[in-house]
């Protein structure tokens, strides 16, 4: 497909698509949520299978793999560099905003935003994977917006893997969030940020364990929020009347997770397509 320019995006009647990216296929929320949204737009959306996960991996590798993954959505005339994926919106996106022409966004600053307009008494917890929760990088979001706040944090490993499974309402994945989020519920924060683009999947799950009295903050849903006011602030909407599509590709093979996502978050993902990295690992 041609290749968007600065000067195409300005004057293209063709509707161009939202890319968006994850180290695999947890970001699916962010396309759902995105498809939700904005109903009228096309999406593209592609999981590094072959190099998941990046957590763990270091600054240098992550902004590489982020570049070489946003290359791919731009031969594809994405309109704008969404950045499903926590690690890559800690380490990757500052890049990418330097040296991309188009708008590139991460969760992570549309979730900050959120938990800090959410809290009432101050109390803000995170959770995530141990690479975003080591990275601190909620953590400087939020005391960056309100230095007043009082940030407490939880990796949570074992959750990926549970949603995966798609055990996603059983009672070992209660049990596991109870362990994970109980000092939260005693430590009385009043916000908790889903810093991981799996959680929203479970949700619910979540939800009855710490009580309808602490706020959850999806980064996937609020992520959706930021791209759609930055649409309309550069003027990137999709023709009006247009209805959108979504496809998905990989740079692998892909597991039953995919299925998994697909009918808890109630989306088509279709045929899976195949994408080269040219930098390879």
């Amino acid at each position: 497909m041609r290749k968007l320019t600065p000067d195409s995006l300005a004057i293209s009647e063709e509707p161009h698509p939202i890319g968006v990216f994850d180290s695999g296929i947890g970001g699916l929320t962010v396309a759902a949520a995105l498809r939700q949204l904005l109903p009228g737009e096309d999406i593209f959306y592609i999981g590094d299978t072959a190099r998941v996960p990046y957590g763990g991996k270091s600054a240098t590798t992550i902004q590489r793999y982020s570049r070489e993954i946003s290359d791919l959505l731009l031969a594809e005339s994405a309109k704008i560099i969404v950045v499903a994926c926590n690690t890559a919106s800690a380490l990757g996106v500052p890049r990418l905003k330097e040296t991309l022409h188009v708008p590139v966004i991460g969760v992570i600053q549309p979730g900050a935003e959120a938990a800090v307009r959410a809290t009432q008494n101050g109390r803000i917890g995170v959770i995530g994977t141990r690479g975003t929760i080591a990275s601190e990088a909620y953590q400087r979001a939020i005391y960056a917006l309100d230095a007043k706040v009082t940030v407490s944090s939880q990796s949570c490993p074992i959750l990926v893997p549970l949603i995966e499974e798609g055990w996603i309402d059983d009672p070992i994945s209660d049990a596991v969030i109870e362990r994970y989020l109980e000092k939260f519920v005693s430590n009385g924060i009043d916000t908790l940020v889903l810093g991981c683009t799996h959680y929203p999947l479970m949700r619910e799950a979540i939800q009855r364990f710490v009580g309808p009295g602490i706020t959850l903050v999806d980064s996937a849903a609020n992520c959706a929020l930021a791209v759609r006011d930055l649409l309309q602030e550069k003027g990137l909407f999709a023709p009006v009347n247009h209805r959108g599509n979504l496809r998905v590709a990989a740079t692998d093979a892909t597991d039953g997770f995919l299925r998994v996502a697909e009918k808890a978050l109630g989306i088509d993902v279709g045929e899976v397509e195949l994408r080269t990295v040219r930098g390879g690992s």
